[in-house]
């Protein structure tokens, strides 16, 4: 009998949004078909150590008093050093080296910079590892907000307008976010160009609020976006892409009732903090709902996306902008990307096994 596929599951980082990815790998490490696939938990540090992790999901569950996080256990994972090995190798504290066995097939659950950007892609390219989700330029596309409304402008599809002010202007001369704020008019919202799960962001509706929320942002990342708040219904669409041959594929979408709060921010993503209501399927007619599919469907390939995404979008009439599209989104089974595709006939451990498969006929 043929041994089962290895998957590495890769997740924590370097990132703020380290948490949020070890609770997606819980979720994953959880309902991953044990029946078909072997699994090696491969955790990185907040300084960016790779160590081999426990296969334990428990342990990574979202609990607001202590935020899950991949510590270091003294163990440090070897990766493959050329194309003609898949094996990887554990160095163990007392420095003794184990080997794992052949991976074929790493999925990398990271969030934000150093991981979602195209770093750990370029990283698996290099020898030649398959892995799930976006190859480089997508992910860094992805992962930059400028970047992606650049890309998604000239395919046609509608963005929220935007500033894009670095460090280096704001500190030259901060009257630039004034100005942008003159521009597009409050309410707008600041946010860092490279990060996610609505960290550093921040809702801006006079002067007063505005260079706090620079430094916010600025805390982020060294550039930040100012982006018009748009009116509308706040909406999200699940893409799954295709095996060789076949095109992207768009879910039921889900809707983003604020009910409460500014925005819907990274308490309210992840927390469970009140004020936010999540409807999934959200109630749309069949031309709204086609319609957003088929935009979500052109941005995903605008980027040249793989594997998965979420596009989220504001809802106004007949009119359809994209807010952003990511290309690693939030995983855990309570997350609106799974959601969207449990409301649309896949259960979570079959989105999990879609996605391991189709990264095996696109790279295996």
């Amino acid at each position: 009998m043929n041994p089962k596929p290895t998957v590495a599951v890769l997740f924590g980082g370097r990132s703020s949004e380290h948490s949020i990815s070890c609770a997606t790998a819980g979720g994953v490490l959880a309902a991953i078909d044990r029946t078909r696939y072997d699994v090696i938990p491969v955790g990185i540090t907040r300084d960016g150590a790779f160590v081999l992790e426990v296969d334990d999901p428990s342990r990574f569950a979202l609990n607001a008093a202590k935020l899950p996080e991949v510590l270091d256990n003294g163990t440090r994972v070897q990766w493959p050093d050329s194309t003609r090995s898949r094996t990887l190798r554990v160095v163990r504290e007392d420095g003794t080296v184990d080997v794992l066995g052949d991976i074929d097939l790493v999925f990398p659950i990271l969030h934000g910079p150093y991981g979602e950007d195209g770093t750990i892609q370029g990283m698996l390219e290099l020898t030649d590892i398959p892995y799930v989700g976006s190859g480089v330029l997508a992910s860094s596309l992805g992962m930059d907000k400028h970047f992606t409304k650049t890309v998604l402008q000239q395919a046609g599809i509608q963005v929220a307008p935007w500033r894009t002010i670095t460090a280096l202007d704001y500190a030259t001369e901060p009257s630039v976010a004034e100005q942008a704020l003159e521009q597009l008019g409050a309410p707008v919202f600041v946010k860092p160009a490279r990060a996610g799960s609505s960290v550093g962001v921040s809702k801006v509706s006079d002067v007063a609020e505005l260079h706090r929320a620079m430094g916010i942002a600025f805390d982020e990342d060294d550039k930040v976006l100012i982006e018009s708040g748009m009116p509308g219904r706040e909406v999200e669409i699940a893409v799954l892409g295709g095996r060789p041959g076949e095109p992207a594929r768009a879910s039921v979408a889900g809707e983003v009732i604020i009910t409460g709060r500014d925005f819907y921010d990274f308490d309210a993503k992840y927390l469970d903090a009140p004020g936010i209501e999540l409807v999934c399927p959200a109630a749309l007619t069949d031309a709204e709902l086609a319609g957003l599919q088929d935009v979500a469907v052109r941005a995903f390939d605008a980027i040249g996306a793989e594997g998965l995404a979420r596009v989220d979008f504001f809802l106004s009439g007949d009119d359809l902008v994209v807010n952003e599209i990511n290309t690693m989104p939030g995983f855990t089974p309570i997350s609106m990307f799974p959601t969207c595709w449990m409301a649309s006939g896949l259960s979570y451990p079959e989105l999990i096994t879609e996605l391991i498969e189709v990264a095996v006929a696109r790279r295996g």
